[in-house]
């Protein structure tokens, strides 16, 4: 089989392999690197589908980082899971041992826990791989490598989490000031280590996020203070979630006898939901992936209009997902020009100067055979929550709340295929949600959150401004 190779979506940059690609980040064209093509393991779902967690992220992991030996590939993954939960399945499930990402049912739903990991958010299923990573890759290249990188809130502590001593590394996170959540926050300034720079930006998370790709547009910049990225616009955090989508396709097809399953997916950057479009290309029976927005509904209004139009982000009670424009959709649409860079670059450019895009639909009046979006606002999203709570005495976070009014809307719609909800974060980090919901802030316990309370913390406040942060990282570097 031939190696796999790492191309930028705006067709700039020379293929790389995966370590090389995981370093770079954004690539320096400015585009996101994709594999040159996508695996069909059509024949392998079977025996996958017996597996437990971390044997399943080895054998979807080697398909696309076929640069590292496979016993170090083993012992990364071995090493970040070991820091989640130690959760049994589901009692209707067959046991294969403690699982970090347990798939439990809800309703007529069955939602796939993520958020088991330290920082209890589901990016810790890619961050505390990704922490890893850089680590064994300085350690065997040498240098050092200064992640920049931008949050909504949940990234940021996962990011924090997976990076806090690494050696050779440090990180700086820029999250809104005021715009996330006080858990969140505390998660973040709570952490002291020296390699540690959390930045509270006065602005919005797009703000941010645009920071953060100027900086690594910058490339003599870039270079010289070796710029490294964990937002999803890296790669491997991509490809750590592609395997629960594999997890809890299995799980769900076992439970319920289907041949094939739905997603729905709580989404801002469009990052997890495109971990779910490459297990589809990947051959995994995905009937639909649902794109739940909150009030924030760029992606929602697009797949139903076909334009993707910059709007103001909107505070809402699913901070995580209060984002305008998604990072990752630059990814979708490369596909959809058939990877056609030339093509790609102009979408970009007339999105970048005029803040709309208007893709074409297909010839079944849809923007793509898979995906389908929907929208729960703030009450919406409180029903389901104190409605997931009274009916079948689950607590689920606001952002998991938006999926599963999702979803509920697909049933009603006439979906057949079983759907996955995923469950994006603990309810803990969301007291307020759960109160003003349920009348019962209690419910959102866990212990991890309550030994935060009362420690010291640290921030820096920033205007969101590119020279400003720019010199703030150089000075630490």
């Amino acid at each position: 089989m031939a190696a796999m190779q790492y191309a930028s979506t705006r067709g700039g940059v020379a293929p790389v392999r995966f370590k090389d690609a995981v370093m770079m980040g954004l690539a320096s064209d400015g585009g996101l690197l994709l594999p040159e093509s996508f695996p069909d393991v059509r024949d392998r779902l079977a025996a996958w589908a017996e597996l437990p967690y971390r044997d399943l992220a080895f054998e979807v992991m080697r398909l696309f980082a076929d640069d590292i030996p496979e016993a170090d590939l083993r012992a990364l993954v071995e090493k970040s899971y070991a820091t989640f939960e130690a959760v049994p399945p589901a009692p209707d499930q067959a046991w294969t041992g403690p699982e970090p990402v347990p798939v439990r049912p809800c309703g007529g739903l069955h939602v796939m826990e993520l958020y088991h990991g330290p920082t209890l958010a589901f990016k810790d299923v890619a961050l505390q791989f990704l922490g890893n990573l850089f680590e064994y890759v300085l350690a065997e290249r040498g240098g050092e490598l200064n992640v920049v990188a931008a949050t909504s809130g949940d990234t940021g502590s996962a990011a924090i989490h997976g990076l806090r001593g690494k050696k050779g590394v440090r990180v700086f996170v820029m999250h809104p000031a005021g715009r996330v959540s006080p858990v969140q926050e505390l998660q973040m300034t709570s952490v002291l280590d020296e390699n540690v720079f959390n930045i509270a930006l006065a602005g919005t998370f797009d703000d941010a996020q645009g920071i953060v790709k100027a900086l690594f547009s910058d490339l003599p910049f870039k270079t010289a203070h070796s710029l490294g990225a964990v937002n999803s616009i890296n790669w491997a955090r991509i490809l750590a979630q592609v395997v629960y989508y594999f997890y809890g396709a299995f799980r769900t097809m076992e439970r319920s006898g289907a041949r094939e399953v739905s997603f729905s997916v709580p989404t801002g950057n469009f990052g997890d939901v495109f971990a779910g479009y490459v297990a589809a290309q990947m051959g995994l029976p995905v009937h639909r992936l649902f794109v739940a927005t909150n009030e924030n509904d760029i992606l929602c209004r697009f797949f139903g209009t076909g334009a993707y139009v910059r709007g103001k982000v909107v505070p809402t009670i699913s901070p995580s997902m209060d984002i305008q424009v998604a990072s990752n959709f630059e990814r979708w649409l490369c596909l959809r020009a058939g990877r056609d860079a030339a093509t790609l670059r102009g979408w970009m450019e007339t999105f970048a100067s005029t803040g709309t895009l208007q893709i074409a639909p297909l010839p079944d009046g849809s923007l793509d055979p898979v995906l389908r979006a929907g929208r729960a606002g703030t009450e919406r999203t409180l029903d389901a929550i104190r409605r997931c709570h009274a009916e079948h005495g689950r607590v689920i976070d606001p952002h998991t709340a938006v999926g599963v009014a999702v979803a509920e809307d697909a049933v009603r719609a006439g979906e057949t295929a079983p759907i996955v909800c995923l469950a994006t974060a603990h309810p803990a980090k969301f007291p307020d949600a759960i109160a003003q919901a349920t009348g019962d802030a209690s419910l959102a316990f866990s212990p991890r959150v309550e030994a935060l309370k009362g420690l010291p913390t640290r921030k820096f406040p920033l205007p969101a401004d590119v020279r400003t942060v720019a010199d703030f990282v150089a000075a630490r570097v």
